[in-house]
């Protein structure tokens, strides 16, 4: 299978219906969950007014895609279903430009976004080039990976921001 995307966007109405904050929403996903965690792509800020054109990573850093892929392989441990799952991709996201067809199509639709919704296994990523939230054990899990610099969060806290 590979991913498609979903001109039938149903299959969000739960996340679009959950009464989740905005904000909330859009960096953390629907409220409930047991527990939850943060993907750095960057470290957080190490201080006030510190801005993301400060961060210095070295060379062999992992890109955002390969630091994905590898969440998405560790989840894959935590649900009966890793052949069959949805992903959201906002519309705003440069790394994974849509075609205009996808874009004047159905959408998910937030009050302060769009996400064209794809279909397919979780390893079918490894086609292309958050936060998160699960089960206390797959919280665990990336967090203990050394691999990936994942740290528990809580979404109604503020998290760290660049200015």
């Amino acid at each position: 299978m590979r991913l498609s995307f979903c001109s039938d966007v149903s299959a969000a109405d739960w996340l679009v219906r959950s009464g989740t904050p905005d904000w909330q929403l859009i960096g953390f996903g629907p409220a409930g969950f047991e527990a939850y965690a943060r993907l750095r792509f960057i470290p957080d800020p190490s201080g006030p007014g510190q801005l993301e054109s400060h961060v210095e990573l070295s060379g062999d850093h992992p890109s955002e895609m390969t630091r994905t892929r590898r969440v998405l392989r560790r989840l894959a441990e935590f649900t009966s279903t890793p052949q069959d799952c949805y992903f959201c991709v906002w519309d705003g996201y440069s790394d994974i430009p849509l075609p205009s067809r996808v874009l004047r199509g159905p959408m998910v639709e937030t009050p302060h976004r769009r996400y064209a919704l794809l279909r397919g296994a979780l390893n079918d990523l490894d086609a292309w080039e958050a936060e998160l939230g699960a089960e206390q054990a797959a919280v665990d899990a990336l967090v203990a990976d050394g691999g990936l610099d994942v740290v528990p969060a809580c979404p109604t806290e503020d998290q760290p921001a660049y200015y």
